[in-house]
């Protein structure tokens, strides 16, 4: 089984008690493990694979809370760094459709700083990218950089997740747009929601937005719809995967869900090669990662709510 590198921020997630309204009316918030690359690597653990995070909290209060979770999923913390910084903190409300309304306070995951030591256990194994914050500049952006390089060198199955927050990029989607395309042509992989496939590709229609994807050179586009399935698109062919019926209460972390449940099952293939030519092989896989991200929402905060194996088979 092949060992997934996850690299980005960890956060706190601070989401708002009481439901079905947005930050402007919440008054009190509840305390939560968050981050995207944070809870792909705890979701990937939590499934019995083998994960490892890359990034920087605080040493305060909230960094140490967010070690304790991720060490309590048995994620490796080798590489997590401890900053004098105050932890990143994200403030979510979630509206009556269990969609979310973000405002995030940046701190300790910007200052990442690169670690050479790491390129050659990349060889073999797998990277995932989240990118959140991670191209918002300072040393995590230099860093998150290096380790895109040293995947690409050392032959590591690449995954990446562009995790549009508009609130970290007000007025700037063609910065945004142009620091994720070098990460969209290299990746093996890529995982967009609706939305985000839209703005990068400039085009409205899914199979036209794909088309433009590919043409910068990922292999594997899949398209997160929520209750309506996840659109792929890959060597093999183009196809729609439907979800689970389930009542979604939170639906923070159910990408991240399901990106980790489907790179959970990529680390246990020997060859990448079968994924881009096995159209009933990649369905499977992406069937499996659409229940995980479905039973995520079923419950709050995103960490706690990834399913287990049993879930999945039942």
């Amino acid at each position: 089984m092949k060992k997934v590198f996850c690299i980005g921020e960890a956060l706190i997630d601070f989401v708002a008690e009481h439901q079905g309204n947005d930050l402007a009316k919440a008054s009190d918030f509840t305390k939560k493990a968050g981050g995207a690359p944070a809870n792909v690597a705890c979701a990937i653990a939590k499934l019995g694979g083998r994960s490892s995070f890359i990034g920087s909290v605080g040493s305060d209060p909230f960094g140490t809370f967010l070690q304790h979770i991720l060490e309590s999923h048995e994620v490796d913390l080798s590489f997590m760094e401890r900053s004098e910084t105050f932890t990143t903190l994200a403030f979510v409300s979630i509206a009556e459709d269990g969609e979310r309304d973000f405002v995030f306070s940046r701190g300790a995951d910007r200052e990442l700083v690169y670690n050479p030591a790491i390129k050659s256990l990349f060889k073999n194994n797998m990277v995932h990218l989240g990118a959140a914050t991670a191209l918002l500049g300072g040393t995590l952006e230099k860093s998150y950089g290096h380790y895109f390089f040293d995947a690409l060198t050392q032959d590591a199955f690449i995954s990446f997740d562009p995790n549009h927050r508009a609130d970290l990029w007000k007025n700037r989607d063609k910065e945004f747009i142009r620091k994720c395309l070098p990460y969209i042509e290299k990746s093996h992989l890529c995982k967009f929601s609706l939305e985000e496939a839209r703005l990068l590709s400039g085009k409205e229609d899914l199979g036209e937005a794909c088309k433009e994807l590919h043409k910068l050179g990922t292999r594997i586009i899949t398209i997160t719809l929520g209750k309506d399935g996840t659109y792929v698109s890959a060597p093999s062919g183009t196809f729609t995967v439907p979800s689970i019926p389930v009542t979604p209460v939170d639906t923070t972390g159910a990408g991240d869900a399901f990106i980790g449940c489907l790179l959970w099952q990529i680390s246990t293939v020997d060859s990448r090669e079968p994924l881009f030519r096995d159209a009933r092989l990649l369905q499977e896989m992406v069937a499996i990662a659409n229940k995980a991200g479905a039973i995520t929402t079923t419950n709050f905060g995103a960490i706690e709510s990834l399913p287990t194996q049993r879930q999945l088979q039942s």
